[in-house]
């Protein structure tokens, strides 16, 4: 790489191909501040998503944001312990749903792909804003879905904290451990020729 990389990724992330360093330097901390993330910077991150690729262009995606104490009681009442344990200093939460009908009102194949493809933009937003992101599937989606009354032709899917990185200190001696950029499996055990199972 030709640009300088915190220490802590750098002696996580080792690319095998040349990429911008924006895809090593987002990960998922779970310490965060409790610092306020301005309304400027937060649709930001939402402008990001907005262009994400979509099949035939339905962008199913809808994020619902929580940010007062009280939108924020509602969320942490819906995840599980496990990450209330941490999540809850972050100043923002984001439940990130999709639409799963077509124009035509047919089930669209898609929805989930695009989604995601919205989180991940959204992802490296936040990281050029010097915020970070962690998003997590652990919450009762019955139970979120009740609580902020999502129509039924909308699927749940992750929960997103956003905010400002807090030191790993901070974090119940449990998840210390853990806060540093997690490794990935190299291209060649993902990538296929022609048919599955055939590697290059």
């Amino acid at each position: 790489m030709t640009t300088s990389l915190p220490a802590e990724v750098e002696s996580n992330r080792e690319p095998d191909h040349e990429i911008n360093p924006q895809f090593l330097t987002r990960w998922s901390p779970r310490s965060f501040t409790n610092q306020e993330v301005s309304e400027d910077v937060l649709l930001s991150l939402f402008e990001a998503a907005r262009w994400a690729p979509s099949g035939s262009n339905i962008q199913p995606w809808r994020f619902i944001v929580a940010r007062t104490e009280e939108q924020l009681a509602k969320f942490h009442s819906f995840i599980a312990p496990a990450n209330r344990e941490w999540c809850e200093k972050a100043p923002v939460l984001a439940l990130v749903i999709s639409y799963t009908k077509t124009s035509n009102g047919n089930n669209s194949p898609s929805h989930a792909f695009d989604a995601g493809a919205a989180w991940g933009y959204l992802a490296l937003e936040a990281n050029n804003q010097g915020l970070v992101t962690h998003a997590m599937g652990g919450f009762d989606h019955n139970q979120a879905r009740e609580i902020l009354q999502i129509p039924e032709d909308y699927q749940t899917h992750a929960v997103i904290a956003v905010g400002y990185r807090g030191p790993v200190e901070a974090l119940p001696e449990r998840f210390q451990e853990r806060e540093a950029p997690s490794t990935r499996r190299p291209v060649s055990e993902f990538l296929f020729d022609g048919s599955f199972g055939q590697t290059r």
